[in-house]
């Protein structure tokens, strides 16, 4: 009596020997998008429970980005935009390493589509599902296209389990701006996975950063803005307390991932 071999080719589930329905598939991951990415300050002591021990410590600077993304593997995905393009919310806040040297950490994220949040939990970057809004500006001389010039105005917000959770409002000043948050300096992440065969021990969270390629970007136009955090009841983001905005930014950002690094290599 012979066995068949069950060889899967999914790199995510579901897993199956054609690898078809697998909901992601290995990187590269080739990213384009529009974001307004707003500044903020806060008591860096109110991060400490949004932070890993081993991480770093919080120097009370963080940045939202509100983000409209297109994404593809091979391309394919482009001809069925339905798998490409999804909005999210990103919440950075920085961190002075025990190193000496600066970087972002990502405790919250929140996005409309289910191939996005698999990606992000693999990267160590903490998606959840959330309703992200924001103003696009279109290449024509009319007020609907909210073009990028000084008195534009531009507006993002963020409903999770439809709460209000994040608004935005910003004013292009017409100056130079630039990258901020995530888009400034390296991002990194917690990955763990819970273990049911050990239901009562929580995961032990591995930080990574994603090994990101072939970055190409807009000028950045610069803005004033207002940023302000509601009361939820499913969602850490609140332990920041009172939160002051700061500069802001708007304009178009490309990306590649090929995959992740350890934090410290």
């Amino acid at each position: 009596m012979t066995t068949s071999t069950w060889i899967n080719r999914g790199f995510t589930a579901p897993f199956t020997t054609t690898g078809t329905s697998a909901l992601v598939p290995p990187p590269p991951w080739h990213y384009a998008g529009w974001l307004l990415n707003v500044a903020f300050s806060f008591a860096p002591e109110r991060a400490q429970p949004l932070l890993p021990p081993t991480l770093g410590r919080a120097v009370g600077r963080g940045c939202v980005h509100f983000a409209d993304w297109q994404a593809c593997t091979d391309g394919h995905e482009l001809f069925d935009p339905v798998l490409a393009q999804y909005r999210e919310t990103i919440v950075v806040l920085e961190i002075e390493r025990p190193d000496g040297s600066h970087c972002m950490y990502c405790p919250a994220i929140w996005v409309d589509q289910d191939i996005s949040l698999l990606r992000g939990l693999l990267q160590g970057w903490p998606k959840k599902i959330g309703s992200t809004y924001l103003t696009r500006s279109l290449p024509l001389a009319h007020p609907a296209a909210a073009p990028l010039r000084a008195g534009t105005r531009l507006g993002a917000s963020l409903a999770v389990k439809e709460r209000r959770l994040i608004d935005a409002q910003a004013t292009l000043s017409g100056e130079n701006g630039k990258p901020l948050g995530f888009l400034a300096l390296p991002t990194l992440g917690a990955v763990g996975w819970a273990d049911l065969r050990r239901p009562q021990a929580m995961p032990d969270p591995l930080l990574l950063r994603p090994d990101i390629r072939d970055r190409v970007q807009s000028d950045w136009h610069a803005a004033t803005a207002t940023l302000q955090f509601y009361p939820h009841p499913g969602e850490d983001i609140g332990c920041l307390g009172d939160i002051e905005a700061g500069e802001a930014s708007a304009g178009w950002v490309g990306i590649t991932v090929a995959g992740a690094r350890d934090a410290d290599g």
